[in-house]
């Protein structure tokens, strides 16, 4: 079986979808590894490190993917529309592409791997199971995003984060509110948290309540009978007298916060808006928000996509794209374990070759494509 690893040429995007680690570990089990040359060095990954590792370097995309059985990227083919290589184009027939896909934002894709003959696998949809949990690529990524937003606020707030007793006087600490508490919003809180700060956050999920207090931090929510909380454990769009309530407890709430970091976002949909105009104008001047859902259309009313703005009362928004992308080489050890440890199972111990198991839950999770047909029940008619 030969496995192809190109180079990401999407814009911000300095992770790639194989360490040296498991290469070795391919390598291990029978498999070819081909790396496209560079693939790796936005990651602090060599050629020389993947060579080592027992893979052979292609010189370009198109003879790193030709022959490949099994393609792991990070992120979905580039298209000839987007600037191109159009790397699907590259890819053999009958390949196996699997990645972070978004095939419910890029459903006009899914349909070109499906013509393409290409079975391609998305790895954020990989079921939310105890067996599933090493493949996760949405925590690994996530729990490296709420840490590196942390360290992202500090760089343009303007104080120190704890207590400071000095001769000269007392520094009181600062105040963070997490919005979303995830995998990224947990790790923020305990984040922030090591630096001194005094920590709330709030979420959809009533469940959420007791991982925050275990972190030192202090819960805040509206009562509700709603659950904030869907059959895959993601946090669900709620009602509109939920969504008011809940902006009168932010609103008030927020006023003292000198941190604010969000991270909602919902599955196949825009992000919510947490922080409106109008919280904006209350927040304290040189007070810092992280949004990490500003790739999603944002949970701040004024975030920029890429873009720190100010704010006319002096508010700072911190809006970077792909932020597990500026921690580019763990992301990239983490995510390459992840696809590793999806793909292991699948792998015939006597022969070698790729043997997918079409009837496990895994697979017909995350599964887009199959022999020139489009098969995820989110993507085919009647869907939901």
């Amino acid at each position: 079986m030969k496995i192809a690893i190109p180079k990401e040429r999407r814009e911000n995007e300095k992770r790639v979808a194989a360490s040296p680690d498991t290469v070795k570990k391919f390598v291990g089990l029978g498999a070819e590894i081909i790396v496209e040359t560079g693939a790796g060095i936005a990651s602090s990954f060599q050629d020389q490190d993947y060579l080592d590792a027992g893979a052979t370097i292609a010189a370009d995309a198109a003879s790193a993917l030709k022959d490949a059985d099994v393609v792991l990227k990070v992120q979905r083919p580039l298209t000839s529309a987007e600037g191109g290589p159009d790397e699907l184009s590259l890819m053999k027939s009958g390949a196996t592409l699997i990645a972070q896909l978004a095939p419910l934002q890029n459903k006009e894709q899914v349909a070109d791997y499906a013509k393409a003959g290409v079975n391609a696998v998305a790895m954020e949809l990989v079921p939310r199971i105890s067996r599933a949990q090493s493949m996760d690529v949405l925590s690994s990524q996530s729990n490296l995003a709420g840490y590196k937003a942390v360290l992202d606020a500090t760089a343009v707030y303007g104080k120190a984060l704890p207590m400071m007793m000095t001769a000269a006087g007392t520094i009181a600490p600062a105040r963070a509110f997490i919005m979303g508490v995830g995998v990224a919003g947990l790790q923020a809180i305990a984040t922030v948290r090591r630096l001194g700060a005094i920590v709330t956050a709030t979420d959809v999920r009533a469940a959420t309540k007791e991982q925050v207090e275990s972190l030192g931090a202090k819960f805040v929510m509206v009562e509700t009978d709603e659950t904030g909380e869907d059959a895959g454990g993601y946090a669900k769009e709620m009602s509109d007298d939920y969504k008011k309530r809940q902006a009168e407890l932010v609103f008030e709430h927020i006023k003292k916060q000198d941190i604010v970091i969000t991270t909602a976002l919902i599955p196949g949909r825009a992000a919510p808006i947490l922080i409106t105009d109008e919280m904006l104008a209350v927040m304290k001047p040189g007070s810092v928000i992280v949004d990490l859902a500003v790739e999603a259309g944002g949970n701040v009313t004024q975030s920029k996509p890429g873009e720190v703005v100010t704010t006319d009362n002096g508010v700072i928004i911190v809006g970077h794209l792909n932020v597990p992308s500026r921690l580019a080489s763990d992301a990239s050890s983490l995510f390459a374990r992840n696809l590793f440890n999806y793909l292991t199972p699948m792998i015939d111990k006597e022969s070698g070759a790729l043997a997918m198991n079409w009837d496990d839950e895994i697979v017909q999770g995350s599964a887009l494509t199959r022999d020139g047909k489009i098969i995820h029940p989110l993507l085919i008619e009647g869907g939901n």
